[in-house]
């Protein structure tokens, strides 16, 4: 009788222990889980930041920046306008 209630706590600590084993293998798969997630989300925090960054640079040269197509079509038009008068007169 003794023999067989060992042999019955055995397979009892073995299941228990296969349970225990079991629950830390996911726990783990969960970390890797989390790991790899939390690693895709600082690439993008990265990434993004560094857009954020590009576009005010970009902002900012563009203000700085003088038109110079501008005064040119105002110079082309001038010089435009003043054939135009020429031929009236004439």
């Amino acid at each position: 009788m003794n023999c067989c209630k060992e042999k019955f706590d055995d397979i009892v600590n073995s299941i228990k222990s296969a349970e225990i084993f079991n629950k830390k293998k996911e726990e783990i798969e969960v970390m890797e889980d989390k790991k790899c997630t939390n690693t895709l989300k600082w690439i993008l925090i990265i990434v993004g930041a560094v857009t954020v960054v590009a576009a005010i640079a970009y902002v900012v040269y563009r203000y700085f920046t003088p038109d110079y197509l501008e005064d040119f079509e105002d110079d082309f038009e001038d010089d435009f306008e003043d054939d135009d008068d020429d031929d009236k007169k004439e």
